[in-house]
């Protein structure tokens, strides 16, 4: 297996099969120092988080590692159709690779939108002890009306503007990119998807950010979250904030990701148990 290389900044490992490209920021990882992981949206990759990985190095005083999954950034493509289940996969097949390749004591997950999802099914599914707190950002467990007619609006840019001229500034292959993602959530049998029965297993602290416009997700998905975990749950609900808190409120993002950084580590210093 391919070590990261921290010092580099930025590189390539291998996991699930594939190249993804990664990047780092902080100081290498040592000792029980948890590692920030970030993990994107539908249509992210390392590139669109912009300067949110700084950021969020700076303002928690921990390493920060985020990387591309397949077939997005300069990763490698990802193999097309995506099954259904694909944020499943993401999570138990490939996940696990990345976070072997950092080789930390500890992590948090950081994720948003499809990335959050993916952190929590890991969470929920993976007996990981390294993990010690989750970080969800718009994360969703089951599909809603809106969020799907607001995927078929992208369908419809994507098709009828420069969408896939502006993606692939970012993308090696926008056109798979996109219909890698959209696809699924618009295939009729995704309509019934839910994952969320991973809650209920989940052993560490959380916390869900999530704005009060947000286009593809209603607060329900919060309020699963609430009300399904057995484990504590800290909420940041952003007024004047859609799909993207880091980009819409960066600023109450990060002092929310930061205050619960501080009292995670709080309880850790202090012996408290949280797996």
């Amino acid at each position: 297996m391919t070590m990261v290389d921290w010092v580099a900044g930025a590189g390539n490992v291998t996991a699930g099969g594939k190249r993804l490209e990664w990047v780092a920021f902080g100081k290498p990882p040592q000792g029980d120092i948890p590692v920030i992981v970030m993990l994107h949206e539908g249509l992210g990759c390392v590139a669109l988080w912009r300067d949110f990985p700084r950021r969020v190095s700076e303002a928690t005083g921990l390493p920060v590692f985020a990387y591309s999954r397949a077939g997005y950034g300069r990763s490698d493509p990802a193999d097309l159709p995506r099954p259904l289940d694909y944020m499943t996969h993401e999570a138990v097949d490939v996940l696990p690779d990345v976070l072997a390749a950092i080789g930390a004591a500890r992590y948090l997950l950081l994720g948003h939108s499809d990335g959050g999802t993916i952190a929590a099914e890991y969470a929920g599914r993976v007996e990981d002890f390294r993990i010690r707190g989750l970080i969800l950002m718009a994360p969703h467990f089951f599909t809603e009306p809106m969020g799907l007619t607001e995927i078929g609006r992208a369908r419809d840019a994507f098709v009828a503007t420069d969408l896939a001229e502006r993606m692939a500034k970012y993308h090696d292959d926008p056109e798979a990119t996109f219909r890698g993602w959209n696809d699924v959530w618009l295939d009729p049998r995704f309509l019934c998807w839910s994952v969320a029965e991973v809650i209920e297993y989940i052993r560490i602290p959380m916390l869900v950010i999530q704005g009060r416009q947000d286009q593809y997700g209603t607060e329900a998905q919060v309020g699963e979250v609430v009300r399904s975990s057995y484990a504590p749950v800290e909420v940041a609900l952003l007024d004047d904030c859609r799909h993207s808190p880091q980009f819409d409120q960066p600023d109450r993002a990060l002092a929310a990701i930061a205050g619960f950084v501080t009292r995670l580590e709080r309880i850790e210093a202090e012996g408290v148990e949280v797996s």
